[in-house]
């Protein structure tokens, strides 16, 4: 089977915009061909606001997701493989889900299934107590899993 990552980006994208929220993602930067501004990239992921207004031209498929935005006044087309994407959330309450990290894009087509998870924003100097978070997101977000 194909992997589920891209359908359940897709759907809680759409579920928080729905909510007239505003989703943001977080990247691994690191991963192979990820295309994001460098400058505001932390400790190797970067969050994204890929609400509709902040992403013109937003393209999401079962590969990547891509568009336009603009970065300190500067224009940037971004591109993001499905595999890069390690968590989305709404901007407003946090609520969203973290997805499990693979090591090599190849193996994106054996991923396990994503918690489905509330999460809260807390100070990222505060560890999460779930040990099953991707260890960058959990050293590096400042997201934290709620069950």
């Amino acid at each position: 089977m194909t992997s589920n990552r891209p359908y359940l980006l897709r759907a809680f994208y759409d579920w928080i915009v729905d909510n007239q929220c505003t989703p943001h993602i977080v990247v691994d930067a690191e991963y192979p061909a990820v295309e994001v501004p460098r400058q505001f990239v932390q400790q190797g992921q970067i969050v994204l606001n890929v609400s509709p207004s902040a992403a013109a031209n937003f393209l999401m498929d079962n590969d990547a997701l891509s568009f336009n935005a603009r970065f300190s006044g500067q224009p940037m087309q971004v591109y993001v493989p499905i595999g890069a994407v390690l968590a989305i959330y709404a901007r407003e309450n946090g609520e969203g889900t973290i997805f499990s990290e693979s090591e090599h894009p190849q193996d994106d087509e054996h991923l396990e299934e994503p918690a489905q998870t509330e999460v809260t924003e807390e100070p990222a100097e505060t560890p999460s107590a779930d040990k099953e978070t991707p260890e960058k997101a959990r050293k590096a977000s400042h997201l934290r899993v709620i069950k």
